[in-house]
């Protein structure tokens, strides 16, 4: 029999293509100089297509392949898939929700313990020499202050449960309150803000959620309040927010996502109150094998059964 053909929309891990390669009829679509003529000539033989938040899927490459029944989403957020889309035309769409909440959550608090006590910017100063010179400037305690997390989802509970370990008292914000918590909803941004010492942001990206995180809600943390940022960069107003830090308006962030990436704005690079990655929340070798493995069970759950294991 003949292996299902399935179109990759771009690179993946190693070990992933090389399981998705020995298993499906793959072709890489980023690997043609005129992917509009391949899609013209060979769209309609692919009947699902795999895909990352870097390549996504737009309505344009669903319409260019008229076959397709399932897209498969190499991660958690797929704000860059048009959903919409895909539905209009009943096209699955899964990714690969669970498997990378405890490191999401995990880098969430380190970046919040990182920006309030300094641990990267006390590193940058042994290295410099700046011991032999003085002390490091006093930080921020981290254990019973007040954090505000700003969706809580499964990954947002995951830190919730992280934080608890820290003594802190928790609040939320959500569209709507969240069954089975404790914790005490917050219907307003702006009021989790001015209340809280610490904020994390961690939910979906895409239009609807586009600088939810604006000008104000940055005000009103104030200039004793720490931003993290583990969801997606257009979450957050990055022009205000780089105001705020540059004129230290905020104490400090912790930033995995930026609006631009791989691309940073020049004005953060020089400043000391911030801990800047790039965007490796996920980025454990045990995780992306789970993310990979769900993929595969997906596709062949597709092929096999007609239907998705992790629909979205």
């Amino acid at each position: 029999m003949s292996r299902p053909r399935v179109l990759l929309a771009g690179r993946l891990m190693p070990e992933l293509e090389s399981a998705l390669t020995a298993q499906f009829d793959c072709h890489f679509l980023v690997n043609e100089t005129d992917p509009g003529s391949f899609l013209a000539a060979h769209g309609k033989e692919f009947r699902a297509l795999v895909t990352t938040s870097k390549n996504g899927a737009d309505a344009a490459l669903m319409d260019a392949l008229p076959n397709l029944k399932a897209i498969t989403h190499f991660g958690v957020g797929y704000d860059t898939v048009d959903a919409g889309a895909a539905a209009k035309r009943g096209i699955g769409l899964s990714n690969t929700p669970d498997v990378l909440n405890d490191c999401v959550a995990d880098v969430a608090m380190g970046l919040l313990i990182d920006a309030g006590r300094g641990l990267s910017a006390s590193d940058r100063f042994v290295r410099r020499g700046d011991w032999l010179k003085g002390q490091f400037p006093l930080a921020t305690r981290v254990s019973g202050k007040k954090l505000g997390i700003v969706g809580l989802g499964r990954i947002g509970q995951a830190i919730a449960k992280r934080a608890q370990g820290f003594d802190m008292d928790i609040r939320y914000h959500s569209r709507k309150p969240v069954a089975g918590t404790a914790f005490t909803h917050e219907p307003s941004l702006v009021a989790l803000a001015q209340w809280c010492d610490f904020m994390i942001v961690i939910v979906s990206g895409g239009p609807a959620t586009r600088h939810l995180i604006s000008a104000d809600v940055i005000r009103a943390l104030g200039p004793q309040g720490f931003l993290v940022n583990v969801s997606r960069g257009s979450v957050v107003d990055e022009a205000a927010l780089v105001d705020a830090l540059v004129n230290r308006r905020i104490a400090g962030a912790g930033l995995d996502v930026f609006e631009d990436e791989p691309r940073v704005p020049q004005a953060l690079m020089a400043l000391d109150n911030l801990v800047l990655l790039p965007h490796l929340a996920s980025g454990t070798r045990e995780t992306r094998k789970a993310m990979g493995d769900l993929v595969l069970a997906n596709l062949h759950s597709f092929f096999e059964q007609g239907r998705l294991v992790t629909p979205v």
